[in-house]
């Protein structure tokens, strides 16, 4: 505690050696850039730019997945989230693994046996191409962007911390530098590139959070009874709440319902997240897609059982009277319990760890979204199937540097929110615009054009709507250890729905709609919904599919 008590006093006072951790954040990123070069020179069609021409295995395609799903929210957000709320804030841990649960059993193989390249091509299979590939377009790209939000905001407070840079100013240059890497990893890899460094970052994330576990159990002779205690001694304004549920969730009526709320998101999101689904195309058959799946879900849950560990061990050494001073407030409890462990050695090493978990979730998103433009509209949409796959490959391309800047704008705005509740958000945009469309497309034949448009649009337009004017946004109450609002937007209130996440609304309404569109549309194509259905539960017709 005492190499950290003066981050108590003033957040602009670095942590550990900045010139060390400017070494190992630059060794991290020259390393990759060179793996990545490597495994993708050459050429690119648009299949290997997508989705690397189905090269991986199961196993590493389930190494990559947790690569991509651990994203800085899970190694920085949760962290603090536990250091801060105890039991509520391992909750997200609980939501994140158990969704894994539902993208297995429902989703997983039966996307992958479409064999195409993005979500809209599973959605719009079996409809009127034009009008739902827009659709699902604008869906992407939205989930995303929260995605790419979070993210960013994350790089902005881990390197402010270890840089011991302050100002707004300085922490938006570093904003704008994650996102010039991030642009480079895209544009010189595609999927293949970017699918090593995920490999590499998931392994080095894991293996790092590991040792950080160990060393902080071996603090209190491996009793995890004893770490509770610290964790309670040292949090006198929690004290013995910090292990009972209700700390954050429980204070009110409306923190009950936002709970729920907050459940069904985290859920039922990621089998609507459009850079999840996405990977399941990286392999060459249904058998190893549904193996990625077994891979991530045994990784994932081992991690997330180590961010128990981690959080708790923040609150005990680290305190979160030093934890909420630091840049990055919560996000900086992992990197805080780093120093205080291991001194600047270990914070650079974990430290660059999760700067590279933050350039890996962003580069699979991005090529994501590019993917969606380059594919869905450009060629399926604007041009009409009718386009080469270099010039597809040309629009992915400047789609990714075009992303990249919007990510790095929408970074600077929302660089002080807790990166785990950001990613909520996405889940739910992705559980309210996706998931229902999906789900009804695989397995409902009186399902349509409509029922589709009136799901994806009520879904997104309703969870955002709900988003905008949430206390997340405005209106939440001045902190009067910063004298700033907890919401993204000061000193004004325009907020009118309670809820911070919008979850518990636009998710039931987004399936009643498409239910709803689908009655009221006489549109029916038998055929076709056979077809889908004998394609997704046999994978028949995949290598026409890719060929195409």
């Amino acid at each position: 505690m005492a190499g950290l008590s003066s981050l108590a006093a003033a957040t602009s006072t670095s942590v550990g050696s900045p010139a060390l951790n400017i070494a190992i954040f630059a060794s991290f990123v020259v390393v990759t850039l060179v793996i990545v070069i490597k495994v993708a020179s050459g050429k690119k069609t648009a299949e290997q730019y997508y989705t690397a021409a189905g090269a991986f295995t199961g196993r590493q395609n389930g190494i990559a997945i947790a690569g991509d799903y651990l994203s800085a929210a899970s190694f920085l957000g949760i962290a603090g989230a536990i250091a801060l709320q105890g039991y509520d804030g391992f909750l997200y841990s609980i939501g994140f693994l158990v969704a894994w649960l539902v993208a297995l059993l429902l989703v997983a193989e039966l996307m992958r046996n479409t064999g195409r390249f993005t979500m809209a091509d599973v959605l719009s299979y079996r409809l009127k191409q034009r009008p739902v590939r827009i659709a699902t377009a604008t869906s992407v790209l939205a989930v995303s962007f929260f995605y790419l939000l979070a993210q960013m905001a994350g790089a902005g407070g881990l390197v402010s911390l270890l840089l011991g840079v302050s100002g707004e100013t300085a922490q938006n240059l570093v904003i704008a530098l994650v996102g010039t890497v991030m642009i480079a990893y895209v544009l010189i890899g595609g999927m293949k590139g970017t699918t090593w460094v995920q490999i590499i970052k998931a392994i080095l994330l894991i293996a790092g959070t590991a040792v950080i576990s160990v060393w902080t159990l071996a603090k209190y002779g491996f009793n995890f009874s004893a770490l509770l205690q610290g964790a309670v001694d040292n949090s006198p304004k929690a004290g013995d709440a910090l292990l009972a549920p209700g700390l954050k969730y429980g204070v009110s009526t409306t923190t009950k319902i936002d709970f729920i709320s907050l459940s069904m998101a985290l859920v039922l999101g990621t089998a609507g997240l459009p850079h999840v689904l996405q990977r399941f195309y990286t392999v060459p058959t249904s058998k190893q897609a549904r193996k990625s799946v077994e891979w991530a879900i045994w990784l994932i849950g081992g991690f997330y059982l180590l961010t128990l560990v981690v959080g708790y061990g923040a609150a005990a050494l680290v305190g979160p009277a030093t934890i909420t001073a630091a840049p990055g407030k919560a996000n900086a409890a992992a990197p805080l319990l780093a120093y205080e462990l291991g001194g600047s050695v270990l914070l650079g090493i974990i430290s660059g760890i999760a700067f590279a978990t933050i350039l890996a979730v962003v580069a699979g998103l991005t090529i994501t979204t590019s993917a969606t433009f380059a594919h869905d509209l450009y060629k399926e949409v604007f041009k009409r199937g009718q386009t080469s796959g270099e010039s597809e490959v040309k629009v992915a391309r400047i789609a990714s540097v075009v992303i990249g800047i919007v990510a790095i704008v929408g970074g600077m705005f929302a660089k002080d929110q807790n990166i785990a509740f950001l990613v909520a958000l996405a889940f739910a945009v992705a559980a309210s615009a996706n998931l229902p469309t999906i789900l009804y497309s695989l397995f409902w034949k009186g399902f349509n054009t409509r029922g589709a448009l009136f799901s994806i649009y009520g879904g997104l337009i309703s969870s955002i709507g709900l988003i905008i004017f949430s206390p997340v946004v405005s209106g939440k109450p001045v902190d009067p250890a910063t004298g700033k609002s907890l919401s993204m937007i000061q000193g004004v209130d325009f907020s009118w729905f309670p809820l911070d996440n919008p979850g518990l609304v636009s998710i039931p309404l987004a399936f009643f709609l498409g239910w709803l569109g689908s009655v009221t549309s006489k549109e029916h194509n038998a055929q076709k919904y056979a077809e889908m259905e004998v394609r997704s539960l046999t994978g028949h017709g995949v290598a026409e599919a890719v060929n195409h």
